[in-house]
This record gives structure tokens, C-alpha cells and sequence, in this order.
């Protein structure tokens, strides 16, 4: 055998290896649950659903983990600010971390209120409804991280919701205008997203990359900038990632993110200012100043994750729970430590098992990602969720976050296409048969602020300025076409996003069949 095949043999082997050891742990957990909860509710009437229920939720969580977390640290770690095994450990402590401190003891059973419960006509129908919900959202975030599509796993417990009470009560049991404006967040999410993180990405770059002195401009601007994040953080976690354990309206958060942004600005200005002394005076120099504010976010991001999506895991959990115990149908149920235990140790290990995969996706394969294209897109993600909070819209946090990554791709995109028409635009208005004199101002021009390149322009059209020799308009011309966003990604990505809550909807109906008819004497 040559030396090649036995090199592609044992890469093959390397391969499959991994595979099995991924999912013999994920099975491993799941039979762990399995006999732990057995263990515990053993002389419980209709226990072994129970069991069932806590094993699909393990399962739930593991998903979320390989899913969901890809959006809170994927731009750090695209961006070089973190390594992927690094992230993953910050990812895993802060996810577990807000799952167990700031996930509440009570969880609503049902989720965005997407079915009236008064119109579930029997415990065991409630019971079955739940399991179908949640194995058909567990499989569905299952198949798109397959695929490499990171989607809501809200969206996912809605569509599973939905799906199986319909097929439980009939259509009339849907809220209807829940379903509409679920489906208004997928526009709204990565729009509002894309917007502001792109919104960011220009203000540093007209305040900071297109000044002559960056570093200078970078001493100023970079600790304001993160005295935004601060307020912006904040206020994120104190309205959602806290909300269980203290309610603050959103004027008293504000304020005390205010507070907390000042401190922080007044601290980190110094240091900023020593750290950016060393640096020299180009691009590189200043996506250093972001690495920390990059690492933090992440860290931040993944503990409001944990706090808020924990539920998504554990809360048709806790309603079979509270279903077998009490013996009726509630729209809020308690959650035991033990099943808050299954949530927050499943999405640590599905994203230690499987999240490498996504966070590839949204940290690099998307668009290039430096420190300050990141830390955009980090700042989109708190920032958007706290306007569309206070203006009633249903936002994802996983829409927003890679709608933030595409805002700031297609921006560049923009950035670099009207780059090209301007040199085209200097070499086509003037002709002159003086190479030295083009190259000299073109040098000029690209060392110039934003607001000397519309002066200098300005000049020429007015006849001020060198007349320039025109030529190679065709390769610049084709800078106008540069794609650094790509299509096939935000294709596959937005299909994903629009079929989560019908396919999740539709394999409900279908495991709550299958379920009921197993479980029919």
C-alpha cells in the first residue's frame, strides 16, 4: 500500500475515533440521567415517563450546547481573540454558571404562550404533548448542526409546542398572533442585528482605522467604546440574564449600567493608554486593545445564555415533572436541582462534544473576522436585545448574533467596492501622462481621513488638483464584485432559520402520535 493511501487510512481512522468517542459520551449521559432519575422517583406513579422526559431533555441540552453557544464566543474565536479550546472551557463555566445561579426556580411550561393549556383536555395528553415538543426540538437543532446552520432552539421548542398541540386539541388551541410575530423575528432579529453591529464597525473605522495618527485616535475612542459595552452588558444581564433572581425595570437597569460603565471607563482608560503605546501605528496594533473586551463579552454572552435558554432544555422537563407529582396541568412549574443539573451539564457537554463545528461556522466561514469586526457583533447582540425588549419585538439571540456577522461582512463589502470607485473615479476623471504624479497623490489619498478624501476629491472635479493618467480600469472595476460574505452560508443559514418552526412543528405531530399510540392502553 502506498505511503498516501495508509496516510489517508489512518486520518480516516483519526476521524472515526472522534465520532465514536462524541457520541459514546453523549450516549453515556444519557443513560447516566436515565439511571439517576430512576433512582429518585422510583415509587412515583408513571415514573418511567418521567425517566423518558428527563433523557430527551439531557438530550435537548446537549443540543443546545452544540447549537446555540456557537453564537456567544464563534467572533472571538474568528477573530483570533481566544483560542477554540479556550473558549469552549469559558464557554462551558459561564453557560453552567448562569444555567445554575440565574436560571430560577420556576419555569413557564408553556413557551411564548404559543397554545392555550386550557384547552389540553387530560394530564396524560399534557405529558405526551411536552415529551413530542421536546425530542422533535432536540432532533431538529440536531440535524442543523449536522448541516452547519445555527438556528433558534427557541424558535425550536416553539415549533415543537405548536406541532404537538395542534395535533392534541386542533388548530384552535394555537395563539395565532404568537406563531405571526415569532415569524416577524426572522426578518426582524438579524436586520436589527446586521445593523447596528455594521453601525459600530463604521464608527470605529471613521473614528479610529481611516484617522493618519490611529493609535492616537484609538487612546480616545477605545475606552469609550468599551464603556458602551459596559452600560450595554449591563443592562443586558440585569433585564435578562438576572431577571430571575432581581426584576429591575428598564430606567433602574439603565442607570445602574451607567454607573457600572463609568467605573469601568475610568479604569480601563489608563491602562488602554499604556497598552496602545507599545503598539505601532496600523490596523493590527489597534485589534489588539480588543482582545479583553472580546473575551469578556463572551463570557458574558455565554452566562446570560445559560440563565435564559436553560429553559429551553429543562422547561417542558420540569412541566412532566410537575405533570407526574401534582397530578394536573400548570403554566408554571418548579424546577427541582436536579433537572436544572440536567440542562446546565448538557449544554456544557454538547458544546465541549459537538460546538466546535458552529463556531467555526459563525466564527470564520461566514466572513473574516478581526477584533473589531467581532467586537461589533458582540455589541449588536446585547445592544439589539435590549431595544427590541423595551419595544415589545420578538427577537432571537441567535438571529441576531449571525445577522451582526453578515452586517459587518456586508459592510466591508460596501466599504471596499466605493474604495474602488474612488481610485477609479481619481484615474478616470484625469488623464495625464505622469505615472509618478498618480502614484504620489494615490499614496496621498489612502493616507488621508475620511474627511481629506472628500476634499481631495472635491479638488480634482474642480480642476485643483494633478491630472492623473488613467489605466487598469478593468481590474479595478472588478473590486466593485468582491464578495467577502458567503452566499451559500447566508443561503443555507436563512432557509434554516425560516423552516425551524414548521419542521419542528410537523416531527411534534408526529412523535405525539406515535407517543400516544405506544402509551394507549
Amino acid at each position: 500500500m502506498e505511503p498516501n493511501s495508509i496516510r489517508a487510512l489512518e486520518e480516516a481512522t483519526n476521524v472515526a475515533r472522534g465520532e465514536l468517542f462524541r457520541l459514546g459520551t453523549g450516549i453515556l449521559f444519557i443513560v447516566g440521567i436515565m439511571l439517576f432519575v430512576n433512582a429518585q422517583i422510583d415509587s412515583v406513579p408513571n415514573s418511567h415517563l418521567l425517566v423518558i422526559a428527563a433523557m430527551i431533555g439531557g438530550y435537548m441540552a446537549m443540543n443546545i450546547g452544540a447549537n446555540d453557544v456557537a453564537n456567544n464566543v464563534g467572533p472571538a474565536v474568528g477573530s483570533q481573540a481566544i483560542t477554540l479550546t479556550g473558549a469552549i472551557i469559558l464557554a462551558v463555566i459561564f453557560e453552567a454558571s448562569g444555567a445554575l445561579v440565574a436560571g430560577g426556580d420556576v419555569v413557564g411550561t408553556i413557551k411564548k404562550g404559543i397554545i392555550d393549556p386550557a384547552l389540553i383536555p387530560d394530564t396524560d395528553t399534557f405529558i405526551w404533548l411536552m415529551m413530542a415538543a421536546l425530542l422533535a426540538a432536540a432532533v431538529w437543532l440536531n440535524l442543523a448542526t449536522a448541516i452547519g446552520a445555527p438556528v433558534s432552539t427557541t424558535h425550536s421548542i416553539v415549533g415543537g409546542v405548536l406541532g404537538s398541540g395542534i395535533a392534541a386539541a386542533g388548530w384552535q388551541i394555537a395563539n395565532w398572533p404568537k406563531v405571526g410575530a415569532i415569524a416577524a423575528s426572522w426578518v426582524i432579529s438579524p436586520l436589527l442585528g446586521g445593523l447596528i453591529a455594521a453601525a459600530f464597525l463604521y464608527l470605529i473605522k471613521r473614528t479610529i482605522i481611516y484617522q493618519r495618527d490611529t493609535i492616537n485616535s484609538a487612546k480616545k475612542m477605545v475606552p469609550l467604546l468599551i464603556g458602551v459595552m459596559s452600560w450595554a452588558f449591563s443592562t443586558y444581564l440585569i433585564l435578562k440574564g438576572l431577571k430571575k433572581l432581581w426584576k429591575f425595570d428598564f430606567l433602574s437597569a439603565s442607570a445602574i449600567g451607567l454607573v457600572i460603565a463609568i467605573i469601568i471607563f475610568l479604569v480601563v482608560r489608563p491602562l488602554v493608554v499604556r497598552e496602545a503605546d507599545k503598539l505601532g501605528n496600523h490596523r493590527e496594533g489597534v485589534n489588539r486593545l480588543f482582545v479583553l473586551p472580546l473575551i469578556f463579552a463572551a463570557a458574558l454572552l455565554s452566562f446570560a445564555h445559560g440563565a435564559n435558554d436553560v429553559a429551553n432544555a429543562v422547561g417542558p422537563l420540569a412541566a412532566v415533572n410537575d405533570a407526574i407529582l401534582s397530578g394536573g396541568v400548570s403554566t408554571k412549574a418548579s424546577i427541582p436541582v436536579w433537572v436544572m443539573m440536567v440542562g446546565a451539564v448538557g449544554i456544557a457537554l454538547g458544546l465541549a462534544l459537538y460546538g466546535p463545528k458552529l463556531i467555526r461556522t459563525v466564527g470564520s466561514e461566514i466572513t473574516e473576522l478581526d477584533k473589531m469586526r467581532a467586537f461589533c457583533v458582540a455589541m449588536a447582540a446585547a445592544i439589539t436585545v435590549i431595544i427590541a425588549s423595551q419595544l415589545g419585538l420578538p427577537v432571537s439571540s441567535t438571529h441576531i448574533a449571525v445577522g451582526g456577522v453578515f452586517g459587518v461582512g456586508f459592510l466591508r463589502e460596501y466599504l471596499e467596492a466605493n474604495h474602488a470607485r474612488m481610485i477609479d473615479e481619481i484615474k478616470d476623471h484625469h488623464i495625464d501622462d505622469d505615472p509618478e504624479a498618480v502614484d504620489a497623490f494615490l499614496k496621498e489619498f489612502e493616507a488621508a481621513t475620511v474627511v481629506e478624501k472628500g476634499k481631495l476629491l472635491k479638488d480634482l472635479k474642480a480642476k485643483k488638483g494633478p491630472h492623473l493618467f488613467k489605466k487598469e480600469r478593468k481590474k479595478l472595476r472588478k473590486a466593485y464584485h468582491t464578495e467577502l460574505v458567503k452566499r451559500s452560508i447566508l443561503l443555507k443559514i436563512a432557509a434554516a432559520w425560516v423552516i425551524t418552526v414548521p419542521a419542528a412543528a410537523i416531527m411534534s405531530a408526529l412523535f405525539y402520535f406515535m407517543i400516544r399510540g405506544m402509551l394507549l392502553p
